[in-house]
């Protein structure tokens, strides 16, 4: 096994989290309600954190939560602790992705201001926004941050970097945003028919590659 995917099983295998622990912390009244609780924390890391909660043992009913997507430090981005950034980036992907492949900038704050994450305003989950979404997520190549080309005054637009293309898909980031507003990803009508024909492409370009 590589040294780097085994420090990875190591590094996932240290916040293995057993039922019994998590029973430890809920008041014995609501212990009868941990199959809910479970449900309803598991969707909130999901749509807040960007990372799933995973069952890796189902004799000792333990569990590990899992990015997903491959940002640095599970999620978190910067060395030093904090919270996973993966969902705020999965949020980023999908204003883009809907806006048509490409979001101005005005987009993405008017987006960001309805989750309360205001442009110069330190979050307690994500920090500084502008620098983590201007600076770091563009510094890891998810997305693409560029000058209008000849914009007076300068105007910036977003678009997907080439590791978000690697590591996710339209129809994920779809799936994604529609599970957030409880709807079908189906209602997005004319972005799902694209995400549909983008799943075709790299089906057919998966198969090419195992072919040739």
């Amino acid at each position: 096994m590589p040294r780097g995917q085994k420090r990875k099983l190591q590094a996932r295998a240290k916040y293995h989290q057993t039922e019994a622990n998590v029973l430890k912390v809920i008041t014995k009244e609501h212990r009868k309600y941990f199959s809910e609780i479970l449900r309803k924390a598991s969707f909130s890391v999901e749509v807040v954190f960007g990372v799933d909660l995973k069952e890796v043992n189902s004799k000792k009913h333990s569990y590990t939560l899992v990015s997903k997507m491959n940002l640095p430090n599970n999620g978190i981005v910067n060395r030093g602790g904090g919270f996973p950034k993966t969902g705020l980036l999965m949020n980023l992907l999908g204003v883009i992705f809907l806006k048509g492949n490409c979001a101005t900038e005005e987009n993405i704050w008017e987006f960001l201001n309805k989750m309360k994450i205001y442009d110069g305003k330190k979050h307690f989950i994500f920090g500084e926004p502008r620098k983590l979404i201007t600076q770091d997520l563009v510094k890891l190549k998810y997305p693409e941050y560029q000058r209008v080309p000849n914009s007076q005054p300068a105007s910036y637009e977003f678009r997907w970097g080439p590791r978000s293309h690697a590591e996710t898909s339209k129809m994920k980031i779809l799936e994604f945003r529609a599970k957030i507003n409880n709807i079908d990803p189906s209602a997005f009508q004319s972005s799902y028919d694209e995400a549909l024909k983008d799943e075709e492409e790299r089906a057919g370009a998966a198969v090419h590659s195992v072919t040739h």
